[in-house]
């Protein structure tokens, strides 16, 4: 089997380099060090060269990016970035992504207690669902929520902003895209697992209960330019209620005009993804296989001898990975570069940090940590390019994992060659063999670059990254204003009986979706895009009224039509 052979660290410094590919194995990168002292001599660890208040003060710059790029590790703790740094680059080595962005600091993840005497008091230890709420809709809320507060009222959601304020908008990730980091940006509903019209958490929910539908459904409306990540297997499930009744939600996709591709050659042949025709990638039906195949910690694991990660033969091609992923998403939604575009809103999420720290899987969580560290460096590439583009990189948790000096007696452990050559025992000590690793509720590292980068360092909470995120990209909340203006035209504004009639409701910005009535009839919804919704009415006899009602501001336009 191939396997991954970490570079020790000689005396030498190293300069930071690219992560290089060499079929399925990650070859180390190289780190970088000050001087070119060995780690025992006097000021052979040092990170920092001389004063850095310079290089602090250039670092920072007003408010007010053009685009965002929010990457996500799910569970990466500090303890996950440091034992990922020290296993790929060794103690003294950089993570090329993550330890580049300058300005840094450290934000508190509690959720909050959903009902009972201690409604609305802390919940010292988050799920991803709160979590992620926090941050894409500034509002504390329970665990197992999506994007709702603690009575289940409907949290705007920053992706849901920006395409209400004009902005492209893109959701990645390495998990299920119904997951709860991306489910955040696109959903509302009580209980995480509502992934699909079949599934019996709903609840009331469900579009058949009068609700605003499964995950899968309300991603479908909330329409991001680009999405992309796996769980595609949802998408087989069939509506159960609403005006795609009796159709899988891949058919709903297609008559709603997403590009919906599900490999890497679909992919590549997608050259824009816009609101007219947005790209829905899934390439997966669960989560994706991870880069590194799976260690299992034992008690008493790590007196054994250290192991080295192998390469996972079920991962996906390097063209589908989290880098590339981001790469061709920031290739789609950069475009209208000119002093009048409006910009776009990405996040991007490294999804089984989490998952293979549950697994008490080292290199599972190692190698997931530095296919996130890849997506950073793509982002910071392109910010730096860019010039306009702020990069936030974070966890939405921390987690289990732990380097420890020595084996510990009862809790689960393994060894790993490290590539300073050194070994470096991992213990998880939150549970038992065979079950899962529980999250811990300390803060956890938040770093920036770009314009407003400087909102981040010393101690915030995951709720001020929505106002850092909102506030830097200019974005009005005000649904309803944002589709003031509205009006409704017709193709023939006195048409013969029985004639097929366009109606078109535009500057409905602040809408994803038109409920279309006329007179007495109920047309049903119709998705907006780039602010105008159209459809196709056969004219019956006399006069009546056309009503398009904004389904997110409840704007209402009106015109009267007379039917010769």
């Amino acid at each position: 089997m191939e396997h991954h052979t970490p570079r020790r660290r000689g005396r030498a410094a190293l300069t930071l380099g690219a992560v290089l590919i060499a079929g399925a194995i990650a070859l180390p990168g190289t780190a970088e060090a000050v001087g070119q002292l060995a780690l025992d001599q006097h000021g052979g660890a040092q990170r920092a060269a001389g004063d850095q208040t310079r290089s602090v003060q250039q670092a920072i710059e007003r408010a007010g990016a053009k685009n965002v790029i929010l990457l996500i590790g799910d569970g990466m703790g500090d303890s996950e970035i440091t034992i990922a740094r020290n296993y790929q680059y060794g103690a003294a080595g950089r993570l090329p992504g993550l330890d580049a962005l300058p300005l840094t600091g450290s934000y508190t993840t509690y959720s909050l207690t959903k009902d009972g005497a201690d409604k609305g008091k802390p919940d010292y230890v988050t799920d991803s669902a709160a979590s992620g709420s926090a941050w894409a809709t500034g509002t504390k809320t329970y665990d197992g929520a999506i994007s709702v507060d603690l009575d289940g009222a409907p949290q705007q959601t920053l992706l849901e902003l920006a395409k209400a304020n004009g902005l492209r908008t893109g959701n990645v990730s390495t998990a299920e895209i119904q997951d709860a980091t991306p489910a955040v940006q696109v959903a509302h509903v009580g209980a995480r697992s509502c992934y699909g019209p079949d599934t019996a958490s709903c609840g009331t929910d469900a579009l058949q209960n009068g609700g605003l539908g499964s995950i899968s459904e309300q991603l479908l409306g909330a329409r991001p330019d680009v999405t992309l990540g796996g769980g595609s297997a949802s998408f087989s499930q069939t509506a159960k209620a609403g005006q795609w009744q009796g159709e899988t939600l891949f058919d709903q996709a297609a008559d709603r005009g997403y590009q919906v591709v599900s490999d890497a050659a679909g992919l590549t042949g997608v050259r824009r993804a816009d609101q007219a025709k947005p790209l829905l990638g899934l390439f997966t039906p669960g989560n994706f296989p991870t880069r590194y195949a799976p260690t299992t910690a034992t008690v008493g694991g790590a007196d054994q001898a250290p192991v080295t990660c192998q390469a996972n033969p079920a991962r996906l091609s390097t063209d589908l990975s989290l880098q590339s992923l981001t790469d061709k998403s920031i290739a789609l939604l950069d475009r209208d570069r000119g002093k009048h575009g409006k910009g776009f809103f990405l996040q991007v999420e490294g999804a089984s940090i989490d998952k293979q720290d549950h697994a008490a899987d080292a290199c599972g969580q190692i190698g997931e940590t530095i296919d996130f560290d890849e997506a950073v460096q793509s982002a910071l590439a392109f910010a730096k390019r860019d010039g306009n583009t702020l990069v936030i990189a974070t966890a939405d948790h921390a987690h289990s994992s732990q380097i420890v000096d020595g084996t510990p007696p009862t809790s689960l452990s393994t060894a790993l060659r490290t590539a300073d050559g050194a070994t470096m025992k991992v213990s998880y000590g939150t549970a038992g063999a065979g079950s899962s690793q529980q999250h811990t509720g300390t803060q956890v590292r938040i770093a920036a670059y770009g314009p407003g980068a400087a909102n981040v360092v010393g101690l915030t909470d995951q709720t001020d990254t929505f106002f850092t995120v909102s506030e830097g990209l200019r974005l009005n909340d005000d649904l309803a204003a944002l589709s003031r203006g509205a009006r409704v035209d017709l193709s023939d504004r006195s048409p013969h009986r029985g004639e097929r009639v366009t109606l078109t409701g535009s500057r409905f910005a602040g809408d994803r979706q038109v409920r279309v009535r006329v007179g007495g009839a109920d047309l049903g919804t119709v998705d907006v895009v780039d602010g105008t919704a159209a459809t196709r009415w056969r004219a019956e006899r006399g006069t009546t009224t056309v009503t398009f009602t904004g389904v997110q501001s409840g704007t209402e336009a009106t015109v009267r039509v007379r039917v010769r």
